[in-house]
């Protein structure tokens, strides 16, 4: 993502409270060389930050020193087999929202003109939903803004969270942290029923189908997720 110039300046200030969702936004990009290069850094921005309290910084260390260990290879498919075989733990949000309907489209125009009037402009082959680049732009918006808009995604971060859970990934310890930002209470990890085999994650009653029966509802740009009223 890319900030255009701005004769204002305002609204660009990436603080150092917010830079900690970059760096979540990181732990959950793909994991490439270069992002594994970068763990120590992150660790540090995550043990920095007031944003998040001591039981989500432990979960991410642990995720961090999981990213770190092994070939780089084994943790591209473990990404892969996580975020990419399914819509459970998918990490395009408006996958949950609205499914295959024919909503999707129009809620992925709105929020990337949301980025647009705000001067960013994608610069990477992922959708606008995608939650890294939700991420990224939010680092750079001010924190009553980013805070805001989590919440208004909280109930999707939330089913991602349980889906990871459900299959005892430390990625969830991403989600738990967002939550957490967002003024949401964490999952309550014990009451997540685990899934007992790797068939059982691959959304076998999910299909094709919307989150939701019938058709989503529009929302404003301004909360381009909802409100989880639906869930």
């Amino acid at each position: 993502m890319t900030q255009r110039e701005s004769s204002s300046g305002a609204g660009f200030s990436s603080t150092a409270n917010l830079l900690v969702l970059r760096a979540l936004g990181a732990l959950l990009s793909y994991p490439r060389q270069e992002m594994r290069e970068a763990l120590p850094e992150i660790a540090d921005v995550i043990r920095a930050s007031p944003l998040i309290a001591p039981r989500e910084r432990d979960g991410l260390l642990v995720l961090i020193g999981a990213l770190g260990e092994g070939e780089l290879l084994a943790a591209e498919e473990r990404y892969v087999d996580l975020f990419d075989r399914g819509r459970r733990a998918s990490l395009n949000l408006f996958e949950h929202l609205h499914g295959e309907g024919r909503d999707r489209g129009g809620a992925m125009v709105d929020l990337k003109q949301l980025y647009e009037r705000n001067g960013f402009e994608l610069a990477t082959i992922e959708l606008p939903d995608y939650l890294p680049v939700v991420l990224e732009y939010l680092s750079c918006r001010d924190r009553e803004e980013a805070q805001a808009l989590l919440a208004d995604c909280a109930h999707l971060t939330r089913c991602i969270g349980e889906a990871l859970i459900a299959r005892a990934s430390p990625y969830a310890a991403a989600l738990q942290a967002l939550l957490v930002i967002a003024g949401e209470k964490p999952i309550d990890a014990a009451s997540v029923p685990r899934a007992r085999d790797r068939d059982e994650n691959l959304d076998r009653d999910w299909g094709e189908q919307p989150a939701f029966a019938g058709e989503s509802p529009a929302h404003p740009a301004s909360e381009p997720f909802g409100d989880g009223t639906n869930h």
